[in-house]
């Protein structure tokens, strides 16, 4: 299969639809990141339908002293890359045919969640990114559109986005891609030396400790639960020691909320990196509810997202991870009736 290279979209709906077809954007350099992208798209597609890979550098979400200008523009390799995925299309517009006649003047709006962490550090990125997968998708017209969990934050907005203004289109996740040593796949990867690469890895560690700490605190909870309810059970099971290791789990998951334990296990491996020669320069570590990605207290239960972001020399590298947090400790939770 030969992968058709269109710059317009009259060109791209000119194309005989059957099937579903299934978009990814991207804004090129492509790697084995948005191969998974495109190798999902193709199964959801099928052999009928049709995978389009759109390769479009969007000036709009670059904010000032960004590196616009310095991101990689590969589109040889990228045609490579999609065609070997399985894409059928790589659709890569001009900025003329994107924004016909200069910056638009309506955009979309990301709200107060395009406000936080990854829209405090980068003002209008948010807006940006919107307005271009809104025009996308029109352009394009999927049946359904793929997006990365390592972009979580953008992830959320689209999908909110698709929610709140009607958009007919199955938004659909693929888990994050990592390099052997653990480092998310990323375009910027390309500019990290070998020293500052070394310095990058914190970020994953730090998700992978904080993950560690979440499974260790989870299970404490998990054991705490097993308290026994009746005064006869507890008496049994204490004199096999049961109800005391209960107590004692209770007494622990209590005493660091799991929650607060997350951050702390991230928190010191990041501030350890920042000592390191070149330094990690965090820009933050959130544990965040991926329904408005605010903060989460130490009794929340559900879906929550760690998130970091940081700088290593001239690059900034973003990371997450998805948790689950369970059920609370019942607040009479304790040992053996006494």
């Amino acid at each position: 299969m030969t992968t058709a290279l269109l710059r317009t979209a009259d060109e791209l709906h000119a194309r005989e639809r059957r099937g579903r077809r299934a978009v990814v954007m991207t804004m090129g350099a492509l790697h084995e990141g948005h191969a998974t992208l495109i190798r999902g798209a193709r199964r959801i597609a099928g052999s009928d339908g049709e995978v389009v890979v759109t390769v479009f550098v969007n000036p709009l979400q670059f904010g000032a002293g960004e590196d616009l200008d310095r991101y990689p523009r590969t589109l040889e390799a990228d045609l490579k890359v999609a065609e070997q995925a399985g894409a059928d299309v790589v659709f890569a517009p001009s900025a003329q045919e994107v924004y016909p006649g200069g910056d638009p003047q309506v955009r979309i709006g990301a709200g107060p969640m395009g406000e936080r962490l990854e829209g405090a550090a980068r003002p209008g990125h948010f807006d940006g990114m919107l307005t271009v997968v809104a025009k996308l998708l029109h352009l394009t017209r999927p049946d359904a559109a793929l997006y990365g969990q390592k972009d979580a934050q953008q992830l959320a907005l689209i999908r909110r986005m698709v929610r709140d203004l009607n958009f007919g289109v199955e938004i659909v996740a693929v888990p994050t891609v990592r390099e052997d040593d653990g480092l998310a796949l990323s375009s910027r990867n390309r500019y990290l030396s070998a020293a500052e690469r070394h310095t990058a890895l914190a970020l994953s560690r730090a998700l992978f400790a904080g993950r560690d700490r979440h499974a260790a605190q989870e299970a404490l909870r998990a054991r705490a639960r097993e308290v026994p309810s009746t005064r006869a059970r507890a008496e049994a099971l204490s004199a096999i020691g049961e109800s005391r290791a209960a107590a004692d789990a209770a007494a622990v998951a209590r005493a660091t909320p799991c929650a607060a334990a997350v951050r702390a296990a991230g928190r010191t491996v990041l501030d350890e990196a920042a000592r390191l020669v070149p330094p990690l320069e965090l820009d933050y570590l959130a544990l965040v509810d991926p329904s408005d990605f605010t903060e989460i207290g130490d009794d929340f239960t559900g879906e929550a997202v760690l998130a970091v972001a940081a700088r290593v020399g001239a690059t900034r590298l973003i990371d997450n991870l998805p948790l689950t947090f369970g059920a609370p400790l019942a607040p009479g939770t304790q040992g053996a009736a006494s």
